[in-house]
């Protein structure tokens, strides 16, 4: 527990807040809240890399408008001006904190991926996002003025009045109130809502259902990317078969060998990611005799040493699942991957409620419109945690006076019930606001989510934690940290299903990442952003 307050909080060890953190000015005291350990996040699975226009060849206007064209017409061009004109300084940022990216002949290695019309994408190996967060895990803990709180769950953020106060948090068996002059929330995004995904355990989207809960508004909610090539072996986790597999020359095949995407864009497997996910879901509609849930990634074009340099920890995950791919192609089939909504904020990732900041997936900058381009999201979260080098941060309040105990416990009973209700969860989004969606699914989504929330609500031991998080004090906790940790998880994940179902029934049309089976095509109308304050939606 903080002896005294800090001057800022951050939520989030990927490389959101890690940069965020060692980018707010020195002079301020900084902790650093992970629910699990340092520099284990969706950052650390990262595989393609980060897209920069750093090439003789390339330059921010073609950046742009590669990202401008992804977006689906919902990108914010300031936005995305201040993404691609920082990319290089960010770049240069890493390489002195020593990112180990990949170089030939003494020049960093850029790759191509889907829809960027220059090779513009930093890696090392097929590990990038580990490289990175690593990278800047150690520098944070050489930081004197950081201090990392691990296996600390923040359960919601602390306000009065239209200003963000600190955050509620569960710490070696107590519950408190820290204070703070201002609060960072880089917690992620929140693919755990889907029962198909490529996110880690972790990405349960708890700073967006955090924010929400405390009034901020919110932005484009609909608005899911799904990866086309996620590993399809039983038993297997959704891993994802990075986009820069593809962008090196592997061939999409269906079960007679034949490059199927072409049907669907004229740039085939290279096409942006909503397209080639929904090429792949119309494409087995037609139910493959052979395999009726996948298709397959062919890297044989590829030379093998170059696949042995370029993509090891692919290589070595396929092994481990039986899979030769200098053989054989890989098994895949589309998962969700990417939140283009979140909290919304400005040029500088101030969100509407005051002291109170959000970087990396958690916001919605306006750089992704309603489609992201591949690997502008490692960017987005450096280019954006960059801007709190200019962070005001106010007076902290006073902790609550300390003293009280309080018992939560559960029964055999209500545990059972709440792994059930999170075990069903993602099915249900799954099925009602997956890669094809319509008005009658959302809402018989909606009816089965209402239930699972009702059951949730009713819980003795949702009552009694709504009942402390409601007064603040300090309270002694008698709970397993992994069931206080299950249900704030799937407190928040309920959250985001009904936001994310609401949202994809308030837009009727299909964009970017958001498609609609009743509702096939763009509609002009429609190119505007989707808000979320409280219950209330607006365009």
């Amino acid at each position: 527990m903080p002896i005294v307050p800090f001057d800022v909080l951050v939520i989030g060890s990927g490389a959101a807040g890690l940069y965020a953190a060692l980018c707010i000015p020195s002079r301020y005291r900084i902790g650093l809240i992970t629910k699990d350990v340092l520099s284990q996040s969706a950052s650390d699975w990262a595989q393609g890399g980060i897209a920069a226009a750093i090439a003789p060849e390339d330059s921010p206007r073609l950046h742009k408008a590669d990202t401008l064209q992804a977006g689906a017409g919902l990108c914010d061009p300031a936005a995305v001006d201040q993404l691609v004109e920082q990319g290089a300084t960010c770049i240069k940022s890493l390489v002195e904190f020593g990112v180990p990216f990949d170089q030939e002949e003494g020049t960093l290695s850029l790759t191509l991926e889907a829809a960027h019309s220059r090779r513009r994408v930093l890696h090392a190996a097929d590990a990038t996002g580990r490289a990175v967060v690593s990278t800047l895990a150690d520098a944070v803990r050489h930081r004197s003025n950081i201090t990392v709180f691990e296996h600390t769950l923040a359960l919601d953020l602390w306000t009065e009045g239209d200003r963000c106060q600190g955050v509620i948090v569960a710490h070696e068996h107590t519950l408190s109130w820290w204070p703070a002059g201002a609060v960072v929330v880089a917690t992620g995004g929140g693919g755990q809502v889907f029962s198909q995904t490529t996110n880690p355990p972790a990405s349960t989207g708890d700073g967006v259902a955090m924010g929400w809960r405390a009034g901020v508004q919110l932005r484009d909610l609909e608005f899911f990317q799904f990866h086309p090539t996620a590993l399809k072996v039983s038993g297997a986790p959704r891993f994802l078969i990075s986009e820069a597999v593809r962008g090196e020359g592997a061939h999409l095949i269906d079960a007679a060998g034949r490059r199927f995407a072409f049907d669907y864009h004229p740039q085939g497997e290279l096409a942006p990611r909503d397209v080639v996910s929904r090429a792949i879901y119309c494409h087995l509609l037609q139910r493959e005799a052979d395999n009726p849930d996948c298709v397959w990634l062919d890297l044989r074009p590829i030379d093998d040493e170059r696949i042995k340099y370029r993509f090891p920890n692919i290589i070595a995950v396929c092994q481990r699942w039986g899979i030769d791919l200098f053989q054989q192609p890989i098994p895949v089939s589309p998962a969700a991957h990417y939140w283009m909504g979140g909290i919304i904020t400005d040029r500088h990732s101030h969100t509407t409620l005051s002291q109170l900041y959000a970087v990396g997936e958690t916001a919605s900058t306006g750089v992704h419109g309603a489609n992201r381009l591949a690997s502008n999201s490692l960017l987005e979260c450096l280019v954006y945690g960059r801007q709190l080098q200019h962070l005001q941060v106010a007076a902290s309040p006073q902790s609550p006076a300390p003293g009280v105990s309080e018992t939560i416990g559960i029964s055999p009973g209500e545990a059972e019930t709440l792994s059930q209700i999170r075990s069903e969860l993602p099915d249900i989004v799954w099925q009602g606001a997956g890669i094809s969606r319509s008005a009658e699914g959302i809402e018989t989504a909606l009816g089965q989510l209402d239930h699972l929330r009702s059951r949730f609500t009713t819980l003795p031991i949702t009552q009694r934690c709504l009942q402390c998080l409601s007064q603040p004090a300090q309270y002694t906790l008698h709970l397993e940290a992994d069931t206080l940790r299950l249900w704030s998880e799937t407190r928040n994940l309920l959250d985001l299903a009904h936001l994310i179902l609401k949202s994809a029934h308030f837009r009727p049309e299909s964009r970017g990442g958001h498609y609609r089976e009743d509702h096939p095509n763009t509609n002009e109308q429609w190119q505007v952003h989707t808000r979320v304050q409280g219950d209330q939606w607006w365009t």
